[in-house]
């Protein structure tokens, strides 16, 4: 069955804080709410480990990496976001548990 498209939801951004719809752009002319309007994208990187350049064209805002060519927004905000979830897990504090230590050992 055919469903034609209504007018304004062929191409509804989302701010890539929060997910919200975005209606404004930042200074690096990523699309955002109108919140994160003062908020910039910080330095993305690859899942090879190499930086990625942004750059704007005719359907919005992609990233180019030297190895892997061209990746959508969407693409690499989820690659950042597994990045930093593995780095939280480096954060880990080791403690040490000596024998005579009277919260672990009665």
């Amino acid at each position: 069955m055919y469903i034609p498209k209504k007018y304004g939801q062929s191409k509804v951004d989302k701010c890539p804080f929060c997910s919200q719809q975005a209606t404004t752009y930042n200074s690096q002319k990523v699309p955002t709410c109108p919140k994160h309007k003062d908020s910039a994208l910080g330095g993305m990187k690859c899942a090879c480990g190499s930086w990625l350049e942004m750059k704007s064209g005719k359907f919005g805002i992609f990233f180019t990496c030297l190895k892997c060519g061209n990746m959508s927004l969407r693409k690499v905000l989820e690659i950042n976001e597994c990045q930093k979830e593995k780095e939280t897990e480096k954060e880990r504090v080791i403690e040490t548990v000596r024998p005579d230590d009277p919260r672990y050992f009665d």
